[in-house]
């Protein structure tokens, strides 16, 4: 149940839905001239707000802006945490090899962390939505990458059941204690390491973080563009569904300090 209302929060967090909502309202309005053309303005006005860089920038930094690293360069892990989000399931199923998002970095810089010897193990977190049985995994195309990129099949430790943040720090605990894992890097993008890192202590594992896909931009406010951008407007809600998810998680007692 609340995978399906999470769903339906992320369908009306969308500026894009209360654009279209304020346009029907115009319509249903359109006798009351003066009502449906404030509607339409305000539509007009929330496309516009929420796709230049300035409203952007505001947003994504106010998001990011709790995402600190404590990495460890001279550690070496036990293991690196990779959780999932990176993946185009659709995309991938249809072509048959991994197709990626806008956030390949987090597979990315496990791999590098694999490779130069900055963790011993891997643990890979994502499961799908999908309830049919050939539907694609995430957990097992992440370690497929993983293997064909050189790392060994005995580094990399899969969990494929996690649907959400919640679970995949769930499902991590009996993992972390089976292997016996004390020093833990989570990865995972700006955006969501904090609800992420508040998850896993709330189960009980601390790990040091490790902060990618970083969106913010370093460009100053004066210097920005003010024409409206589609990509905007898709990291704007990204934005604001992060930070939605986190009430609800803290309300839920879901997230840990």
């Amino acid at each position: 149940m609340f995978l399906v209302l999470s769903k339906v929060l992320d369908l009306l967090l969308s500026p894009l839905t209360w654009a279209l909502l304020l346009g029907v309202g115009s319509l249903l309005w359109r006798r009351r001239v003066r009502v449906s053309v404030a509607l339409q303005l305000a539509s007009l006005a929330v496309l516009y707000a929420f796709s230049i860089e300035p409203v952007v920038a505001l947003l994504t930094r106010a998001t990011e802006g709790g995402a600190v690293s404590t990495f460890r360069k001279e550690t070496v892990y036990d293991a690196v945490i990779l959780l999932g989000g990176g993946l185009d399931a659709a995309a991938t199923e249809r072509s048959g090899q991994p197709e990626y998002n806008a956030a390949p970095e987090r597979i990315m810089r496990g791999f590098e962390l694999l490779r130069d010897g900055r963790a011993k193990q891997a643990l890979l977190s994502g499961g799908t939505l999908d309830a049919r049985p050939e539907a694609v995994v995430e957990a097992d195309v992440l370690a497929g990458q993983l293997e064909h990129w050189g790392i060994a099949p005995e580094r990399i430790v899969k969990e494929g059941r996690s649907r959400n943040t919640r679970e995949n720090a769930l499902n991590a605990v009996p993992l972390v204690r089976g292997h016996g894992w004390k020093s833990l890097l989570l990865v995972t993008s700006a955006a969501h390491l904090p609800r992420a890192a508040g998850c896993f202590a709330a189960v009980g594992i601390r790990a040091d973080t490790l902060a990618v896909d970083v969106r913010s931009s370093p460009i100053p406010p004066a210097r920005m563009s003010w024409l409206p951008r589609a990509g905007g407007l898709s990291q704007s809600t990204d934005m604001l569904r992060e930070l939605a998810g986190r009430v609800v998680y803290r309300l839920r007692g879901w997230t840990a300090p």
